[in-house]
């Protein structure tokens, strides 16, 4: 960054301004494959201090990445050419839960895992569990919908926020939403701000609902014959009641071994695994409930028994270990994330399988069995032509089952090129008009989210690697405008929405 640019910064704001390399390299990436290039980082104290940082940051036409932990997947948090990263992981406050309160007011750089430590003895937890929960935090769940394993129950984030305060594109500060348990005030702003990845605002505070702590929770492993029907074993799960049942998550053979040679779990290896999280008021209860889960298996062809596993928590982060084993099996590689109805999973396995076999790489599969939700693992450079070849192939076949492109893990950088195939022109167009009125000057996180030129419902596939930084711009992962994404004058506005 400029000398001059940077004085200005540390003049605007009263929290720290660091532009030492270490730094900048260490904010420069998430858990993706996208190489950022940030000009300075900011730790801002307080949502004024964010107000003021956007002010600067739309006087010098700089833009702006928030940030918390950096598990991304998709390139959502990293920051190109020349952005400034807003380094909010250090805003850990927690408020009190008074009795009978069930909800809280966070920070958003409160970790989840800290977060279900300290409500622990109020007997409540939010229920929003990631893979990386044990590093992830509540501002970047909100940006992306986060979900994790016991989404199957409690569904993704945006169920269990009940009220945001951030800091607009304009520098305006808002609070979207109220602590209440139904609202009927017209279009939900709120639900808007959720999942926009940073690109309207910056979350300064967020309210979150909270659920009551069941009294047991027991976790369940049992191994799948390979040819099993995941849809068949979803479906059967899903419509059976009286199970209790909190999380159904599918590892194939690959996956499953991997996490008892490389993190020490307990379970047979050679074969599918199936994990599953009963809930009940007691031992009884969740005896009677385990029971209940065995028919359904049974009514699905699946016979074996399943083994209990008493910490639940610790089968989670073991689950949660997953990505980062084949990370180490595998070197860096595709990390997908896509959905399909129940009745086209196993339609989506046999896809995945073939654009493997068409392509000449290996595949590794685990995921939400319950929700219809699975993550293709393909063994190949993510940044490479096969590797766009790959995604183009997948997010097709996953459009066509009447499925989504991403069920969890965000748009981002990577698949913003197709957030047209799967919305249409009309909802891109919406989109853009929603970002434009929250940013006018494209300063909150540009080359994220909204495609780089005009949405595309057909034809040649765009390559996912990265996108361009803005119309007529050349498609890279790594490189981005060193400046924000400018809105069209308001004639060109105009003219589009004819």
């Amino acid at each position: 960054m400029d000398p001059a640019l940077r004085s200005s910064l540390q003049r605007t704001v009263r929290g720290t301004v660091t532009t030492r390399p270490t730094e900048l390299n260490r904010l420069g990436r998430d858990a993706s494959h996208v190489h950022g290039a940030p000009g300075a980082v900011v730790r801002p104290i307080d949502a004024e201090d964010v107000a003021e940082l956007v002010g600067w940051a739309r006087q010098h036409r700089m833009a702006l990445v928030p940030r918390g932990a950096g598990t991304s997947l998709d390139g959502e948090s990293v920051a190109l050419g020349g952005a400034v990263v807003v380094d909010l992981s250090g805003w850990k406050g927690i408020g009190d839960v008074g009795p009978g309160d069930r909800s809280v007011r966070v920070g958003p750089g409160v970790v989840n895992r800290a977060l279900h430590t300290a409500l622990e003895p109020a007997g409540l937890f939010f229920p929003p569990n990631p893979g990386s929960w044990e590093t992830c935090t509540i501002g970047g769940n909100l940006g992306t919908n986060a979900s994790g394993p016991r989404s199957f129950r409690y569904g993704p984030t945006r169920h269990w926020v009940s009220e945001v305060e951030a800091v607009l594109g304009t520098g305006e500060k808002v609070r979207l939403g109220r602590r209440v348990e139904k609202r009927s005030m017209g279009p939900d702003l709120l639900q808007l701000f959720i999942g926009s990845e940073g690109t309207l605002g910056i979350a300064t505070e967020v309210t979150l609902r909270l659920a009551p702590r069941p009294a047991r929770r027991t976790g369940l492993a049992l191994p799948l014959p390979v040819d099993a029907s995941l849809g068949r074993l979803a479906r059967a799960l899903a419509r059976a009641p009286g199970t209790g049942l909190s999380a159904v998550e599918y590892l194939d053979e690959f996956s499953a071994e991997g996490l008892v040679v490389g993190r020490g779990a307990r379970w047979a290896t050679g074969s599918p695994l199936l994990l599953l999280e009963v809930e009940g008021e007691d031992t009884a209860e969740s005896a009677v409930h385990i029971v209940r889960v065995s028919a359904a298996l049974r009514a699905s062809g699946i016979l074996t028994e399943p083994t209990v596993i008493e910490e639940a928590d610790r089968l989670w982060s073991l689950r949660g270990e997953n990505g980062r084993v084949l990370d180490e099996r595998l070197g860096p590689h595709v990390r997908d994330d896509v959905a399909v109805p129940f009745d086209r999973l196993d339609e989506l396995v046999a896809a995945v399988r073939t654009i493997a076999l068409d392509e000449e790489v290996r595949v590794y599969l685990f995921g939400h069995l319950g929700e219809g939700n699975l993550h293709p693992n393909y063994a190949v450079d993510p940044a490479s032509r096969t590797a766009d070849r790959i995604r183009a192939a997948l997010y097709a076949a996953v459009l066509r089952l009447g499925g989504t492109i991403s069920a969890e893990h965000g748009v981002g950088r990577v698949k913003r090129e197709f957030l047209g195939h799967e919305l249409g022109t009309t909802a891109v167009r919406l989109l853009r008009a929603v970002k434009d009125a929250c940013d006018p000057d494209g300063i909150l996180n540009p080359g994220k989210l909204y495609p780089s030129g005009p949405p595309t419902t057909g034809g040649s596939s765009p390559s996912p690697s990265g996108g361009g930084g803005g119309p007529g711009r050349p498609a890279s992962p790594s490189g981005a405008p060193s400046r924000p994404e400018r809105s069209a004058p308001k004639r060109g506005r105009r003219a589009r929405s004819r």
